[in-house]
């Protein structure tokens, strides 16, 4: 099932069940063989965080920590909204595995060939 697939996530900690989500549909996009990325923007770039998943663990579901980790060594790309990420001066060295900031244009790019899209 060649194609791409886009997940946004713009929340983290505020609402975990929805971050958690989002990174379960993004392994199962990414499994299907879709070129998939995952865009965090608003409060979801904190995610783009080493360690701020480590405690986030919604009951059903594997630990998010795990799901990002597995997502990004799937192929998937994490790309963090630029103007976001600069609001809440985060660490760009301290970017998870898989993540790269990026402006709105790149995003545009990438779904400029109809990639399906959903937000959480």
């Amino acid at each position: 099932m060649p194609g791409k697939f886009v997940i946004s996530i713009s929340c983290a900690g505020n609402d975990t069940d929805k971050a958690t989500v989002g990174f379960v549909i993004a392994n199962a996009a990414v499994a299907s063989d879709k070129e998939t990325v995952v865009f965090l923007s608003i409060e979801g770039t904190r995610l783009s965080q080493r360690g701020y998943a480590d405690d986030i663990h919604e009951e059903g579901f594997a630990p998010l920590k795990e799901l990002m980790a597995n997502f990004a060594a799937a192929g998937g790309r994490i790309y963090v909204c630029s103007p976001c990420f600069k609001k809440r001066a985060l660490d760009k060295a301290s970017l998870v595995d898989g993540a790269v900031i990026v402006g709105g244009a790149k995003l545009v790019e990438f779904m400029s060939e109809g990639a399906p899209s959903i937000s959480y």
